[in-house]
């Protein structure tokens, strides 16, 4: 398990982080189709938090993208680096995700994230965020719809419908199991909507959620629990 700082210059006003959003957003790559659903690696990130304790975990874990098997993981530990603001998440999380990230003993390929990528009030979630600063291609699945707006989709699996911003298609609502609620798929980064859905039905042969993401959220509430046991 790596332990992480909280990196010198880290934004700590909501206006840093602002601005930091807007520089980074100009570099998403929104014209990569993204690797072939079913090949090479896949990788599950997300965190876990203990604010009382100020510590955060995160974890990565890296599935065979074909048979869906764990070929590696790695986790990270660290204080929390910024308050909970809507919209900002990501500068909570992306310190520890990085570090587990490169804690990783192999190509990680796509990255899949518990959250948003373009669906977010900025056009800029965690997704996005943890694709330009690693330059890998990233998805963001999230459980529910944050502030955006869609139609029902049909109730076979598969079925989707536009996850909508007004007039904009900032993702999709994309049923993973027949008849339950759908998930809501987003682009990250060097991925298309298309292709980032064919993904996350690739890693739903059995339950709502991707592999990737049952797979993290299990590690890093394990390593959350270890790391907090000694404070």
């Amino acid at each position: 398990m790596t332990t992480v700082r909280i990196p010198a210059g880290w934004p700590a006003t909501d206006e840093e982080a602002r601005a930091v959003q807007d520089e980074l957003r100009e570099r998403v790559v929104l014209d990569e189709p993204g690797p072939p659903p079913g090949s090479g690696h896949v990788t599950g990130v997300d965190v876990a938090y203990d604010d009382e304790r100020d510590v955060v975990a995160a974890a990565a874990v890296v599935l065979d993208a074909a048979s869906l098997d764990v070929v590696a993981e790695a986790t990270a530990v660290g204080r929390i680096s910024f308050p909970y603001v809507p919209g900002l998440l990501a500068f909570r999380e992306i310190p520890t995700v990085l570090a587990a990230l490169d804690a990783l003993p192999c190509p990680s390929g796509l990255v899949v994230c518990d959250g948003y990528g373009l669906a977010h009030p900025r056009r800029f979630g965690l997704a996005a965020h943890l694709g330009v600063l690693t330059g890998l291609p990233t998805i963001g699945v999230a459980k529910n719809p944050f502030t955006f707006t869609y139609d029902d989709p049909g109730a076979a699996r598969g079925s989707s419908a536009p996850l909508m911003a007004d007039e904009e298609e900032v993702g999709r609502a994309l049923r993973t199991r027949d008849g339950v609620k759908p998930v809501f798929v987003s682009v990250g980064h060097r991925v298309s909507l298309d292709n980032a859905c064919a993904h996350t039905l690739a890693l739903t042969p059995a339950y709502r959620l991707p592999e990737t993401t049952r797979r993290a959220d299990a590690l890093c509430r394990q390593a959350l629990k270890e790391a907090t046991r000694a404070i």
